[in-house]
Formats: structure tokens, sequence, C-alpha cells
């Protein structure tokens, strides 16, 4: 069966496959929650503002929250984060439940309440996906993402409706109850789960710090900007199908909620097909040729939305863009956690997160008022123009990387070297300069090479770096660049990984002397009455071999 659907294969790892059934179960108490809130709304309040205020206090912790949230998951054990997190959401849906029922509940309350689980779930998101790499080896990573898609989709299908058919027989308040028990089977499973520890025995970083780190790792990084562009313009383009979907039911095919049901429930269905042919899909194609087609094909759904006078014609317009959907937004998520080390993939995925609905709120508003303006056709037709420009962005320099990544996994090559002055891990500026020999003859390769250096010294947290030439002996380069402090230092060195070290390694072979590069580390020290009495005096000269 595995070698037959390879998007089955990381079932085969225990934890995985119980989580994720564990989260489906989550994921439809969190939909069956959605529509009790929404139709006690319908109860407590007469405004339709505060009945489309209920969406908005979910999603909105998700847009706010989400580069914090990607810090937290990179600097701390992340089964203890969704532990936090799920649990935090049990205790609050709990409570909304007995607000309910005792009659308490006011609107205001109401949005409170599912601010706070949006917020939870903000928590959850950024530590869930990074851990999918804890789960499974690198090999399974692209088809546990798929399978993550496919199971948030397989309960998008079915959970409205049964959401629906619950608050109409029970209430709402039996739907914020079987929320709040679905929270349960995913906590036992967390608390059971034992993952491998690392060996990173340093403090974790700042919270402002690890928001700086990620921010820069990001914008040093091309290809993961790439990734958030395309996320972005994805999620701009394509939410007009599923927010106008409503308008298409009812003014383009001149049906009713039961239409708008079994449209809905298309699309979910496409979606999980789409999962399954993800992984057909990645072995015969490149990155960018899935994401040239999944915009393109997209488009041509929306176009036949747009002009189809038939409801079963809709009906597979609608699971061919549910696949694309799926295919297009984990082939993304793939590319971040491949093009990313695991010491900062939290903050990268938050800020594809970031950008991709970032680009659905913004393309709900813009379609919405294009409806309202032009028609819903037309604004679908819109729509189908920006998707193609998304296929077609992808000719060029904005082309998607190749998943045949990058070994990003930690070096371990460095050693902490012995120092003859004493330090504490706050003390700095640290100042580092590295000496080579170049022959003329390599002088070019050596500058380019260089310039790929500072790319990954400056994205891995290194400054002020420079590169400077001896007039007197030009076969005489010295590379230098700085850390705030001794412990940013060893933090930095612990980044490297060994995709890094080949760029390392290509410098190294160019250097001509007859002994390795010489390394300086020194620190920094005020003078005059800046001094501080105790403060290391001097420098360390200091070499590293190989």
């Amino acid at each position: 069966m595995i070698e037959r659907f390879p998007t089955l294969a990381p079932f085969q790892h225990r934890i995985f496959r119980s989580i994720w059934l564990a989260s489906l179960a989550t994921n439809l108490g969190s939909l069956i929650q959605t529509v009790g809130a929404a139709w006690m709304m319908t109860i407590i309040s007469s405004s339709a503002d505060m009945v489309a205020l209920v969406q908005a206090s979910t999603a909105l912790p998700i847009m706010l929250f989400a580069l914090v949230s990607g810090a937290i998951a990179d600097n701390f054990n992340r089964r203890k984060v969704m532990l936090v997190a799920q649990t935090f959401m049990l205790l609050v849906s709990v409570v909304l439940a007995l607000t309910a029922y005792s009659g308490l509940m006011t609107p205001w309350l109401l949005l409170t309440f599912t601010f706070l689980i949006g917020c939870g779930a903000a928590l959850n998101n950024p530590s869930w996906q990074a851990s999918v790499g804890d789960m499974v080896p690198r090999t399974d990573l692209p088809a546990a993402v798929a399978l993550n898609s496919m199971g948030f989709n397989l309960t998008r299908s079915v959970g409205p409706a049964l959401g629906g058919v619950i608050v109409a027989a029970f209430g709402a308040v039996a739907a914020f109850t079987i929320n709040a028990v679905s929270y349960l089977a995913l906590i036992v499973v967390l608390l059971r789960w034992k993952p491998p520890t690392g060996n990173n025995s340093l403090p974790p970083e700042p919270l402002g710090l690890a928001i700086s780190s990620g921010l820069r790792y990001m914008a040093m990084s091309p290809n993961i900007e790439k990734v958030l562009l395309r996320g972005f313009v994805f999620g701009f383009a394509v939410i007009s199908v599923v927010a106008l979907l409503p308008l298409v039911t009812r003014d383009l095919l001149q049906g009713g909620a039961l239409l708008y049901g079994v449209l809905f429930g298309a699309f979910g269905v496409g979606a999980v097909g789409g999962a399954f042919i993800s992984g057909l899909l990645r072995q015969r194609l490149s990155t960018e040729w899935i994401a040239r087609l999944a915009f393109a094909s997209f488009a041509l759904c929306a176009l036949t939305i747009a002009e189809s006078p038939f409801g079963w014609l809709t009906c597979i317009a609608l699971m061919v863009a549910g696949a694309c959907w799926v295919i297009a937004l984990s082939m993304f998520n793939i590319t971040v956690q491949l093009s990313t080390p695991r010491w900062v993939v939290g903050r990268a995925l938050s800020l594809y997160q970031m950008a991709t609905f970032g680009g659905m709120a913004l393309g709900s508003w813009v379609w919405g008022h294009a409806a309202e303006d032009y028609g819903t056709d037309v604004a679908l037709w819109f729509a189908a123009g920006v998707m193609f420009f998304g296929a077609a962005m992808g000719v060029g320099r904005l082309a998607l990387p190749a998943l045949a990544s990058l070994n990003l996994d930690p070096l371990n090559r460095w050693k902490q070297p012995h120092l003859e002055l004493d330090l504490t891990p706050r003390s700095g500026p640290v100042k580092i300069m590295i000496e080579y020999e170049i022959d003329e003859k390599d002088t070019r390769e050596f500058v380019e090479m260089m310039a790929e250096r500072r790319r990954i010294r400056k994205r891995d947290g290194a400054r002020r770096w420079s590169l400077t030439r001896d007039l007197e002996h030009p076969r005489h380069w010295i590379e230098a660049y700085h850390l705030p402090t001794w412990l940013e230092y060893v933090r930095y060195n612990q980044r490297l990984t060994h995709a890094d070290a080949i760029v390392g390694d290509q410098i190294r072979r160019l250097h001509a002397g007859e002994k390795p590069p010489r390394v300086w580390r020194m620190i920094e020290r005020p003078t005059g009455r800046h001094a501080r009495d105790g403060q290391p005096k001097g420098m360390t000269d200091l070499h590293q071999r190989g």
C-alpha cells in the first residue's frame, strides 16, 4: 500500500500517525465550535457585523501573533508549547460552554472567548508544523505536510455540516462542549510523546532578539522570500472562489443553503484528492512547474465557475480548485521547511503563514468589493487574471527553488576555543578576523565566494562584516565581523549547517598559505572614562586549524 501511495509513508511512524488522528478530532471540534459560536451570535445579537466578527476574532490572532509564536517554537520545547496551547484552549472552551449553559453569554463576551481560542491556535500552529520534522525523517517530510493539509480539509468538508446538525438538534452549548472534549485526545498523545532532545545547552534567545534574528534570516534568504511572495499572491487570488461562493450559489446558480453546502463539500473533496496526488506530482514535476499549474488550473476553475449555469459543472470546477489549493499550499509549506534549518524553521513557517493568510484576508476584502461594484462573475474574471499573473511570475528570477534540497542539518564541527581571558556569556562585543593568502589568479573567484560568505554570516547573526586587502602584500586578505556578546558568538557558530560549510570549504581551497587561514578572536574594550574596573584588558590571539 505504501509503495503504491508514497503520500501515506508518514503513517509508518507511530507518533505522526497518532498525532494526525488526534488532530482530526481537534480540527473537527474547532469547526463545530465555530458553527455554534456563529449561530449563538445570531441569537444574542441582531447585528450582522457582530456575526461577521466571530470569524474575524478566530483568524485575527494568527495574523497578530504568528511571528511571536514562531520565535517561541524555535526557542522552547515544541511539545511543551503544544501542550500549553491545547490545555489553554481546553480551559477556555470549558468556560465558554459553562457560560453559555448558564445563560450569561453576551456578544462581546462570546467574541472574547473565540479570540482567546484563536490565540491558542496561533501559539500551537508554528510548533505543530515545525514538529513534523521531529516526527518523520526528512525524506517523508513532503508527504507528511500534504497529509496534514488533507486532514484539515477532510474535517473542513464535513465539520460545518456536522456542526449545523448538532446545533440544530442540541443547541450551541453542545457544540462548545464537543469542542472542549476534542482537545483531550491530542493532549494525551502529546503527554506520551518523548521527542528526541537536542544537544544545545545554550539558553533561549530573548523574544525580541529571536524575532529580529528570524526576520533577518528571511531577509537574507532569497529562496524563502520567493515562497513568501508567491504564497501571498496565491492566497490573495484564490480566496476569491471561497469568499464569493455564497454569492455564486445565490446569484449565478439561483440556489440555496443546500446547494452551497454541496459546493463547499465538493471543494473539500477535491482538497483531499489533491493531497493524494501531490506526492506523484512532486516525483514528476519541478516545484516551479507545480506552482504554475496550480495557479493556471485555479484560474481556469474560477473562469468556469464565473460562467457556469449548471451546479454539476461548478462542482467539478470546485473539486479541481480544491485539489490545486492543497497542492500549492502544501508545496509552499514543504519548500519553506526544506529551505530552512531547524533552529529557525518555526519563525520561517510563521512568516509564511502571515504572508499567505494576509493575502487571503486582503483578497477577501478586495474581491468582495469587486463583486459588489461589478458583479460576482466579473470579480472572478479579475481574480483569474491575477492567478495567471501568479503563474507567470515564476518565469525568471522569481522561480521557486527545487525541493532537492541542501543539507541543512547542523554541522557540529565548531568547538569552543580555550581562552586566556575570563569571559562571561554577556562579554563583548566580540570581533573575529580571518587572514587568507590568495594568489592573483584566484582573486576573482575568491571575491565571488566571499560575497556568498557575507550573506551567510549576516543571515546567521554576524554584524559589520568586511573584507580588506593588504596594500603592501596584495596576497593577504582579512575577513572581519562582529558579534554583540560571547554567547551570541557561540550561538552563531552552532547555527552552521553542512550546506554553509561547502562555501567555507571552497574558500579554504583557494587559500595559498602553507598553514590554514589564521583566525583572531578579540574582545573590544572601552577606554578612558568609559572603561570599567574588572573588564578584560587586552585581546586574545587564537589560531584555528582546519
